[in-house]
């Protein structure tokens, strides 16, 4: 547990006064004189995790008139969830949430702890989402370092060590202004002047609590600041995907594996991703059927975390005794499967133009 300063500090006073005047309402949170929901905390920072407010909103609220408390969402079908969470990317947060709850249930009774380490025991959740968890749904002092509190200490601090090397002295300068009393409503409070004050480009300083007190303002650099490293460019990975329909028209749907990415989630079946190109007979060998397939025009295209994708789409039908594992669906029902962005751009790639669905997925095209 950190040293909770003795004194709160003249920026911490003044970060909670401006706080109390323009706090954003934001569905999970709290308001004045509210008990925090610990549940609530819990979803919406692991839904917020490399995604907006403005995406997590529709979602947060879906999924809590689906799942109210945890109890309910350690019962309900995995398929269910990742269903559920589809759009949101990421899908890995969306099993381990679902792990959590069940976790919570059986290890706590189904009541979140308090305790920074007994939540990172639980699935999905590290460090900062322990932090944020105690410190906002319990009222414990907690050091708790976001993007926007990165980016908010690194100018108030004038810290012009490069990200991700700066992180540490973040978290230590952090510690310094953390105050013992209303810790929760301080971490809001710096998310908030971050997202709205304190942005990325043209920040709002003379509107800032601390703009007396900041050190990169004084200097003329809060502009610029944080400082990152030069990001490494992303390779690029290459494979198939197999539009394989029925007699009736019927589309072959898989599921991936648990493990690795995507985990869990229905696909249109696809071949190995590879950073080399590979000759057509040995794409065509991981095909789910053989048949005589047509490769469709174009390609697909999607960018993950580490690298961007590139995917022929292959067409094919499938007689009416073929052998297959997975799933036929038609069509018109592929939107009730946990089908991951970038197996919808594969269905807007491969439908006619034409067609019904295409307008659906329109603007989707690799």
């Amino acid at each position: 547990m950190p040293a909770a300063p003795s004194v709160i500090r003249p920026e911490a006073r003044a970060l909670l006064a401006w706080y109390d005047r323009h706090a954003r309402v934001l569905p999970w949170r709290a308001r004045r004189g509210e008990v925090p929901d610990p549940y609530r905390v819990w979803l919406s920072e692991i839904m917020l995790q490399q995604t907006t407010v403005a995406t997590v909103g529709p979602y947060f609220e879906a999924f809590l008139a689906r799942w109210p408390d945890v109890e309910a969402l350690a019962k309900a079908d995995l398929d269910e969830v990742l269903h559920a969470w589809a759009g949101l990317g990421y899908y890995s947060r969306a099993r381990n949430l679902h792990a959590c709850a069940g976790a919570v249930c059986a290890r706590h009774g189904g009541a979140f702890p308090a305790d920074e380490k007994e939540l990172q025991a639980l699935p999905g959740i590290g460090p900062y989402t322990a932090a944020a968890i105690a410190a906002i749904a319990f009222g414990k002092r907690a050091v708790v370092v976001d993007g926007n509190i990165e980016r908010v200490i690194a100018r108030l601090f004038a810290i012009e060590t490069p990200l991700p090397a700066a992180k540490k002295e973040i978290k230590a300068r952090m510690d310094e202004v953390t105050p013992e009393k209303r810790a929760g409503d301080f971490a809001q409070a710096m998310m908030d002047l971050g997202a709205a004050i304190c942005t990325p480009r043209s920040p709002a300083c003379n509107r800032c609590p601390f703009e007396s007190a900041c050190a990169a303002r004084a200097a003329g650099i809060a502009e610029s600041l944080p400082l990152k490293a030069p990001k490494k460019e992303k390779p690029v990975r290459r494979g198939a995907a197999f539009w394989l329909e029925g007699p009736g028209g019927e589309v072959l749907l898989r599921k991936r594996d648990a493990k690795g990415l995507l985990g869990g989630m229905t696909e249109i079946p696809s071949s190995e991703w590879t950073a080399e190109p590979r000759e057509t007979d040995a794409i065509l060998a991981e095909a789910p059927l053989d048949t005589e397939w047509q490769k469709l025009p174009g390609l697909v295209r999607h960018t993950f975390t580490h690298f961007h994708l590139e995917l022929e789409v292959w067409q094919g039908k499938a007689g009416e005794r073929a052998a297959v594992e997975g799933i036929w669906c038609a069509p018109e029902r592929l939107g009730e499967h946990a089908l991951p962005t970038v197996m919808k751009k594969i269905v807007a790639h491969a439908l006619p133009e034409d067609g019904p669905l295409f307008a659906a997925t329109r603007g989707k095209r690799g």
